[in-house]
């Protein structure tokens, strides 16, 4: 029999601070817990995340998350089997906080700890809602990241490609800035677009003339700027319809570069002759349907299972962090003091860097 785990879960890789409790055993996973705190108020004067400001609100704000999970979970430290913590990659001042804060509940409790890396977290997602089997092709999609994995365990991913700049989230944070929309971006934009017409503006598809699964969104979000500098020339400014058009046209030609990508990961997946080939997608831009739709109809092609979590799981959180924990201490992962804040941490360690490095090691 599976031994029954519950372990609390620690997030503050940007800018939420999120505890969760999560119980696995033999019957799979239950979330018997989650609480988020969200910065958007203490940020949206910015105009995007300000470091700073975010490590001091994970700060503040960490100790209140977890007694509120404990509270609302019915349970106390001394009923948990263990601590996870989200130990990079992200913004190092908020995940320093997390690791300190679960750094001190491990020595007051005497539980074992456990670092987790944020993308395995959102890569494992999946397994947490569905208990989907390995291996299953994962497209991670967020704020900071994109990129095609092979999820073979736990630990083990195979990186097929992923952005060589802007990531589709934060692509859609700049878009929203451009057009005087309100952050975060991708929930503002794609509202936006629901009355748009995505053909109004003939909108780049970046790197769908090349092989192979790498993205650029870099490209379009320029070519959105130049866009809306001509019609501000023109209009004297920017007429509602015109940047619901905008919007529109960005989403779908976002849709349209990870769907193709997308049918070129599976065509790669599928070459390792899963028994129930899945494609899953989580992080925050997993949140946008039209972008959801697109990339059913393409697993749809295939044969494949499409995968989506709810969207309370799709952006940040600490029951994916909980979760990706008990999957690591079950593998015999204990970390210890020692245990360090990492601002880069790619999952596959062995694909040559899509980013670049420095001393710090990979960017992704």
């Amino acid at each position: 029999m599976t031994q029954v785990l519950t372990f609390l879960g620690l997030e503050s890789s940007c800018d939420d601070t999120a505890a969760a409790i999560v119980r696995v055993g033999p019957d799979g996973a239950q979330i018997l817990a989650s609480v988020v705190a969200g910065q958007t108020e203490l940020h949206a004067p910015f105009g995007g995340v300000v470091p700073e400001i975010a490590a001091r609100a994970h700060a503040e704000k960490l100790d209140h998350c977890v007694e509120e999970a404990l509270a609302k979970s019915g349970l106390r430290l001394a009923d948990l089997d263990g601590i996870a913590v989200t130990a990079g990659p992200g913004l190092i001042g908020g995940v320093m906080s997390g690791v300190m804060c679960a750094k001190g509940l491990a020595i007051g409790s005497g539980l074992p700890l456990v670092g987790v890396n944020h993308l395995a977290g959102h890569a494992l997602t999946p397994r947490l809602t569905d208990g989907i089997a390995f291996p299953y092709l994962m497209l991670l999609v967020s704020g900071g990241h994109c990129q095609f994995l092979i999820a073979h365990g736990p630990e083990k991913f195979t990186r097929l490609g992923g952005t060589i700049d802007d990531a589709p989230g934060e692509a859609f944070d700049k878009t929203a800035k451009l057009l005087g929309l309100p952050q975060p971006g991708g929930p503002a934009v794609e509202v936006e677009a629901r009355t748009g017409n995505p053909k109004v503006f003939a909108f780049p598809r970046p790197l769908l003339d090349r092989p192979g699964c790498d993205m650029s969104f870099s490209g379009l979000k320029t070519a959105l700027l130049r866009a809306r500098d001509a019609v501000v020339a023109e209009h004297g400014g920017l007429p509602r319809q015109i940047r619901a058009d905008m919007c529109a046209g960005f989403q779908a030609a976002v849709a349209d570069v990870l769907a193709e990508k997308s049918r070129r990961a599976l065509m790669l997946y599928m070459e390792h002759s899963p028994v129930q080939p899945t494609l899953a997608v989580a992080g925050g831009v997993a949140a946008n349907q039209a972008i959801r739709a697109k990339l059913e109809t393409v697993s749809q092609e295939f044969g494949a299972a499409f995968l989506a979590p709810p969207l309370a799981l799709c952006t940040d959180n600490a029951a994916m962090i909980a979760f990706a924990g008990i999957e690591r201490f079950r593998q015999g992962a204990v970390d210890d003091m020692s245990l360090s804040a990492r601002p880069r941490w790619p999952l596959d360690q062995s694909a040559p860097a899509l980013l670049g490095s420095g001393k710090k090691g990979a960017k992704a």
